[in-house]
């Protein structure tokens, strides 16, 4: 029994901590103020709306522009607006964005440009793609 918990005790030592990737963490868009905050979600990333400009003033902002009638009730906050995206540094695909500005989902991918800033493109049907700028926010 002595033997087994050392033995257990050794391999946590030995084993190196999971290090966070890269993508993950807070992020800032290029429109409204927006914070994002991505993580991890099982075998790929996500991230969620944490705050804005307009959540600031108003916490309670309902994604009133969704397509879906059914979903125009929900609250910005804590809405989920990146999912899917695997890979890894520097380059996350297969992911789907949702714009709450016009209530789409578009095609994306998610690429690293250094430590603080991302590229985000969202498309339709390639070519018809946008590209934003995002930054780590301190």
């Amino acid at each position: 029994m002595r033997l087994v918990t050392l033995a257990t005790a050794l391999g946590l030592i030995a084993t190196p901590a999971l290090a966070a990737s890269p993508i993950e963490g807070v992020w800032r868009t290029a429109a409204h103020g927006g914070l994002i905050q991505i993580s991890a979600c099982g075998e790929a990333f996500c991230g969620k709306i944490v705050g804005s400009d307009q959540l600031g003033g108003d916490p309670n902002v309902l994604d009133v522009h969704n397509k879906d009638a059914a979903l125009r009730t929900r609250p910005l906050k804590g809405l989920q607006i990146l999912s899917g995206f695997a890979g890894g540094p520097p380059e996350w695909k297969g992911g789907s964005i949702y714009n709450p500005d016009d209530g789409g989902t578009y095609h994306g991918s998610i690429k690293l440009d250094g430590p603080d800033t991302l590229k985000l493109t969202g498309c339709v049907v390639a070519p018809f793609c946008r590209t934003e700028t995002w930054r780590r926010a301190k």
